[in-house]
């Protein structure tokens, strides 16, 4: 089994690393949603700090049917006992590959961790391209074309994953997109696997949102979590809404061995989130602007220098792909050298599933906005945050880093092996 520190975990750890060492870094790397805990969500963690039991396997009774609220009012009806919490959404994610059973298909480029959690539950994933334009999704022709090739070889195929909105990309699958893939879904009996814990972060006007359970709800699971709307990546709580019984007692099966039950008082906490009441829902809100205000921005820079880049939709991420801009060689190359040459840090496309000669690169936006609590809460509040001197200070690095790679100002060829510090 060759599972390596996921790319995103090493990446960010690399660069607090060169940051202890005295060096500038910019970290566009690590998807961290970048905000402070709201106040009442901490008074309800301290409140039930005294609750030390394991609990139910699913979770407690009071998260699961908030859970089950949140997503009512989101006009999907779920049964609270047809919910499963865990320690955050990616245990979750493995859980239902072990439960579930076979390969799956997944969307490429798409986040690190879905690939690598094939390898441990011993299954292969099946890369599938995004629709032009779109991302978290995989084009559902190719999708029946591969899954077709897959079983036509002895394989066995059970699932298919889209994430709503996307990351890496920071884009949406059209309506469209979606209804075509839950044929395809149901006419080669697969189970769609949607992580939508992005969902209320869309911060594109204009993009439509249809989840896979809206209209394939026997056979769609919905994973989210409270990491990136609310900033409790720390926190480590996740919930998924199951088809199924059956697929349920095969989720619990595996969660008893694994995780047992999550954090007692986390749950506490969660079960107040998923209520939504009108603070989290404006904090939620506040959030949801800051992300789209400073994506859309560093977006512009990209595009400015030369690079081709989808405007971002939802999340805090964009994909750029800085092949109008030089040769580099690799996608890691290039990583290599925006970090060890400019001091910013991003991660390769290769890290997502795409070929190391394409020249894209995941950007994380949402550590921009601060250094220490006091520095977020005014971005998050700030009615102008590219205005504050932090925030602009970081774009004016990047401005550097990218004017510096322009085709005037970056060399004919870029190998990691000629790299030099950047001067302090």
């Amino acid at each position: 089994m060759n599972v390596t520190l996921s790319a995103t975990l090493a990446a960010n750890e690399d660069i607090a690393r060169r940051r202890r060492a005295g060096e500038r870094v910019l970290n566009l790397a690590f998807g961290e949603a970048g905000l402070p805990v709201h106040p009442a969500l901490r008074e309800r963690l301290e409140a039930a700090s005294r609750e030390n039991g394991y609990g139910p396997v699913a979770g407690a009774a009071a998260l699961r049917e908030a859970a089950a609220g949140y997503w009512e009012r989101r006009g999907l009806p779920t049964d609270p006992d047809l919910v499963v919490c865990g320690p955050g959404s990616k245990p979750l994610l493995y859980a239902l590959l072990l439960a579930i059973g076979g390969d799956i298909v997944l969307p490429m480029p798409s986040w690190v961790s879905y690939a690598a959690q094939t390898g441990l539950a011993g299954v292969q994933p099946i890369m599938v391209p995004a629709p032009s334009g779109e991302g978290g999704t995989p084009d559902p022709e190719q999708v029946a074309a591969a899954v077709s090739r897959a079983r036509a070889r002895g394989r066995t195929v059970g699932s298919v994953l889209v994430t709503l909105p996307d990351n890496p990309t920071g884009r949406l699958a059209t309506p469209r997109t979606v209804r075509r893939l839950a044929q395809v879904a149901r006419e080669l009996d697969l189970t769609i696997i949607s992580d939508e814990i992005y969902r209320d972060l869309v911060h594109d006007p204009d993009a439509e949102f249809l989840s896979p359970a809206d209209v394939a709800p026997e056979r769609t699971v919905v994973t989210s979590g409270l990491s990136k709307s609310l900033a409790l990546g720390g926190w480590r709580i996740g919930v998924a809404r199951l088809p199924s019984w059956p697929l349920r007692e095969a989720m619990l099966a595996v969660a008893s061995e694994i995780w047992s039950s999550p954090a007692a008082p986390v749950q506490h906490a969660a079960a107040y989130a998923y209520t939504e009441p009108p603070e989290l829902v404006e904090r939620v809100a506040a959030s949801r602007r800051l992300h789209g205000i400073v994506a859309r921005a560093v977006a512009g820079r990209f595009t400015r220098a030369g690079a081709i880049v989808a405007e971002p939709q939802g999340g805090f991420y964009l994909y750029p792909d800085l092949t109008p801009l030089g040769r580099f060689g690799t996608s890691g190359e290039l990583a290599t050298g925006l970090l060890e040459r400019h001091g910013v840090g991003v991660l390769p496309g290769s890290a997502f599933g795409d070929r190391p000669a394409d020249l894209s690169v995941r950007v994380a936006t949402s550590l921009l906005y601060g250094e220490d609590e006091e520095r977020r809460l005014a971005a998050l509040n700030s009615p102008e945050p590219l205005e504050l001197p932090w925030v602009a200070a970081a774009l004016s690095h990047l401005d550097g880093a990218l004017a510096a790679l322009t085709p005037r100002g970056c060399p004919a060829a870029w190998p990691p092996a000629s790299l030099a510090p950047a001067a302090p």
